[in-house]
């Protein structure tokens, strides 16, 4: 389980408008994409800066799942540095992210009926989350 998030979001969130955050985020979530499906990881969600994926879930991967999502982990990392923060201006220099990734035993469901969202349970999962 892969957890990223963007250092100093709050901080480029007070600096630009909302739609160059959205542009930016737009452009490096496309980069993490084309990395998951290279990589055949399974992208979970996308909240604000936070982007959650995942191995051995969807497709059985027992025997490398550590080391895809290791090289997801250090491809998010690279895709994140040659992302500009703010596209019209190289002078806001790049994205810089905070990733981390811990391997166990979840469950996954649908939750909701509304807006109903694919899931991820377990302690493997918020230790992964801490793991950023």
């Amino acid at each position: 389980i892969f957890f990223s998030d963007i250092v100093g979001f709050t901080d480029i969130c007070s600096a630009l408008p909302p739609i160059k955050i959205s542009d930016m985020l737009d452009r490096l979530y496309n980069k993490f994409d084309r990395l998951s499906q290279e990589l055949d990881i399974f992208k979970v969600e996308t909240i604000g800066d936070a982007y959650m994926a995942v191995t051995n879930l969807v497709r059985e991967q027992p025997h490398d799942h550590v080391a895809r999502i290791a090289r997801f982990a250090i491809g998010a990392l690279r895709a994140a540095n040659e992302t500009a923060v703010d596209a019209d201006d190289a002078g806001r220099g790049f994205v810089s992210i905070r990733c981390g990734f811990h391997a166990g035993p979840v469950v996954a469901n649908v939750v909701g009926s509304r807006n109903p969202r694919y899931c991820l349970f377990g302690d493997a999962v918020n230790t992964a989350s801490r793991m950023e």
